[in-house]
């Protein structure tokens, strides 16, 4: 089973790098304001979404201890990118106030995905 949720825990890895590339790739278009939601970040969030839950599942099979709250954050957070993405992804440019707030968003996650215990 420890396989098995490695495994998925280096596929949210992905999706989570998926994301946050994408938005540094964007960063010089940002501010010029022709920054745009690429497919990447969809897909990376999506990934993060259905890998998160993956975990999730297989962590409460195999008896381990779940910091639900930290979860119900992590995954709130993530819907909340998931919608701007989602909806803005075929315009032309996003706002930067918008953009911005995807990347820290992003960000955010991760510190809680990482520092909180």
């Amino acid at each position: 089973m420890d396989v098995l949720i490695n495994l998925f825990v280096a596929l949210h890895i992905i999706g989570i790098a998926a994301l946050l590339g994408g938005f540094l790739t964007q960063m010089k278009a940002m501010s010029a304001g022709t920054a745009r939601f690429g497919p990447a970040m969809l897909h990376g969030a999506l990934t993060m979404l259905i890998t998160g839950m993956v975990l999730v599942g297989l962590n409460q099979a195999d008896g381990h201890t779940l910091n639900n709250i930290k979860i119900g954050v992590k995954l709130a957070v993530l819907i909340v990118i998931l919608g701007i993405v989602y909806v803005r992804r075929d315009e032309e440019s996003a706002p930067k106030p918008l953009f911005g707030a995807v990347g820290g968003l992003t960000v955010a996650n991760i510190l809680i995905a990482t520092l909180w215990t």
